[in-house]
């Protein structure tokens, strides 16, 4: 099966083959957010979901067995398993009508997405990040401290539940919930899968107050959301650039009021040198660490912010290994990846290339195998 198949089940099938393979559309859709493609296998069970042949719960089951059988054999296992895991996570979330609206409820959005993929699922981060952007050319949007997650979702989310809608025009409605979505995501309480967890809390949020959200902008336009996040949290007074919602507003207007507004990545690229054309609308990142796909941009890794004004280090984790190792003394890969929010074959990388420079020391092979300074 394919994935463009599921808009079959959309307009030929019984409303609840039809509802579930509209949320299997919105859930392989956002993987897009971080580059992730569905695998076959991924398609197939959800096939069989959609027909009612298993439960998705017998789904998540099943690609755990799948995947964990897999896993060391087949180049590209880990990003394949996060996208199928997280898709039939997000896939479970969307078909129950249960929502708490609250920073409980949005931690727990993320450790359900989660759930079997991150080893940190539904923990806040403990550092400080940033991102470089592809839309802002390889600028970051200044993230919120770590040590005020908790303090600034629930700012937002209690101002949020003491706005009134009832008396609001349907542009002033659009407008506060971009301010709202935006500020919500510019948080980034999370190590990984920010994106993801701000797009299903607001299906649920949106859902939960009347709104039949409509799936295919989350399908085919993930990216683009995105984008419109960053753009909405960037200001840069000496480049002559300011907060813009437009392209957020677009975005909902058309999830929410059934507009057909123009969605392309290439209008939101600041300062776009003259006769900028990207016909196809995909995007490449300037970033030598992001993840590699056929077709689709992915956002970088986190880095760590240094709490100076240096500018922001386009590859700090080598300093954050050698630091660790040396309060530390030895640890194993695992632990760093943990503490780097990156895969293992990510921390290798580092650690080989430590390794070669003389800086740290390897003791055991295999499983056993720690590290500790030279």
């Amino acid at each position: 099966m394919r994935q463009e198949d599921f808009d079959e089940y959309i307009r030929q099938v019984e409303p609840s083959a039809r509802q579930s393979a509209a949320d299997w559309q919105t859930a392989i859709g956002l993987q897009q957010v971080d580059g992730l493609k569905p695998s076959q296998y991924l398609l197939d069970v959800a096939q069989r979901n959609i027909e009612g042949d298993i439960t998705i719960d017998e789904v998540r089951q099943m690609l755990d067995t799948y995947y964990h059988s897999k896993a060391g054999r087949t180049t590209g296992t880990d990003d394949t398993a996060e996208c199928a895991k997280a898709a039939a996570n997000i896939k479970k979330i969307l078909s129950t009508n249960t929502f708490a609206f609250n920073t409980n409820g949005f931690m727990a959005t993320h450790r359900r997405i989660f759930e079997g993929v991150f080893k940190h699922a539904g923990e806040f981060r403990k550092y400080d990040i940033a991102k470089k952007e592809w839309v802002l050319r390889g600028k970051s949007v200044s993230y919120l401290n770590w040590e005020d997650l908790r303090r600034a979702l629930d700012y937002e989310i209690q101002r949020e539940r003491e706005f009134r809608y009832r008396n609001c025009t349907e542009d002033e409605k659009i407008r506060h919930i971009c301010r709202f979505v935006s500020g919500l995501w510019q948080i980034h309480p999370f190590r990984e899968g920010n994106t993801r967890t701000t797009a299903v809390f607001t299906i649920q949020y949106l859902r939960s107050m009347g709104y039949a959200v409509t799936n295919d902008l989350f399908k085919l336009h993930s990216w683009y959301f995105r984008n419109a996040l960053v753009r909405a949290n960037y200001k840069n007074v000496r480049l002559g650039i300011d907060y813009d919602f437009s392209f957020l507003e677009r975005f909902f207007r058309n999830l929410l009021l059934d507009e057909h507004n123009e969605l392309k990545n290439r209008f939101m690229l600041i300062n776009a040198p003259e006769g900028w054309e990207m016909a196809d609308d995909k995007p490449i990142i300037p970033d030598d660490n992001r993840r590699q796909t056929d077709d689709k941009p992915t956002i970088t890794d986190d880095i760590i912010i240094e709490t100076d004004d240096k500018e922001i280090a386009a590859d700090d984790k080598p300093t954050i290994i050698l630091s660790y190792l040396k309060e530390k003394g030895v640890c194993k890969t695992a632990e760093l990846s943990a503490l780097l929010g990156l895969k293992p074959t990510q921390t290798k990388a580092y650690l080989y290339r430590l390794l070669q420079s003389g800086k740290i020391v390897a003791h055991g092979a295999n499983k056993n195998r720690t590290y500790s300074l030279a």
